[in-house]
């Protein structure tokens, strides 16, 4: 028996429009009515992640910043972190400008970018369907560097790098690998999201990469939380559609892949269920729990 469902939400939860379907939703819900832990793992900011956990009914913990942070909802706190230090946040800045490449900053509570482009721009539409407490916050700033040297804080979760040129961006991933301490997220594929807006739908396709602290990945915070649940590795079911989700997946009592992923998840993945714009999330639940 599983006892706790880790799920990633971009590409595996949601589907290419940035929407929990019916189906998903009321699959879960009988899960955890059946007394199985749901736990939302993602890349997110800690206010994203958990305006969707309240529309799936997952409503006791949450993984942010791809394992960055654990927000405990129930209690309202943060119960284990691994944050970058400002000083790696400024230097990977600093080299982001030097060479005009695109980049936004994951706090805790916003994500910090220059303008509303890639990734930033989804969210931007995702939060025109939410009204505004339950909206992704971001902060459209002109000059990151310096908002991030007086910003008083130190709960920088990850640093988001995006390009539609490959060249350029293997120039940057050449560059940034020269930085000490951090962990860079190697994607070979591109992220393809669509915008809709009535009957018009906007395609947007880029190269990206994630960087954490060093030794941050999904499968360590759900470790974390494994012990403090008293849940064994063999009662864990992971479902994840990209690399940083791999460690979960691989570790995971049952690993399993998206029909999406990319071929990295699929090469360790136990299992693979049909892809997110079908439901495969509710495919591997009726499976595995409510079976």
């Amino acid at each position: 028996m599983y006892k706790l469902i880790a799920i990633d939400i971009d590409g595996t939860l949601m589907n290419s429009y940035g929407e929990v379907s019916d189906k998903n939703i009321s699959t879960i819900k009988k899960a955890i009515e059946k007394g199985t832990e749901v736990v939302l793992t993602s890349g997110r900011i800690t206010s994203s992640i958990q305006t969707i956990a309240n529309e799936i009914g997952a409503n006791n913990f949450l993984i942010a910043g791809n394992g960055a942070l654990i927000y405990d909802m129930q209690k309202e706190e943060i119960i284990y972190n691994q944050y970058i230090d400002k000083s790696k946040i400024l230097e990977i800045i600093k080299i982001c400008e030097e060479n005009s490449i695109y980049y936004n900053i994951y706090t805790t509570e916003t994500v910090l970018a220059s303008a509303l482009n890639y990734n930033v721009l989804f969210y931007n539409n995702e939060n025109r369907k939410h009204p505004p407490e339950k909206r992704t916050n971001i902060n459209i700033t002109e000059n990151i560097y310096q908002y991030v040297e007086q910003y008083e804080k130190k709960d920088f979760l990850k640093v988001t790098i995006c390009d539609n040129d490959k060249i350029i961006f293997s120039s940057i991933m050449n560059k940034l690998k020269k930085i000490k301490n951090i962990a860079i997220l190697e994607v070979a594929n591109m992220s393809s999201k669509v915008i809709k807006s009535g009957t018009k739908q906007t395609v947007i396709d880029y190269f990206y990469t994630e960087i954490t602290n060093k030794n941050v990945n999904k499968w360590t915070a759900i470790e974390y939380l494994m012990s403090k649940l008293n849940i064994k590795k063999e009662e864990v079911m992971a479902i994840g559609d990209n690399v940083n989700d791999k460690e979960m997946i691989e570790n995971a009592g049952l690993g399993i892949a998206m029909g999406n992923s990319c071929i990295q998840i699929r090469n360790v993945a136990s299992e693979i269920v049909s892809d997110n714009n079908s439901d495969g999330v509710a495919e591997a639940i009726k499976r595995h729990i409510l079976q």
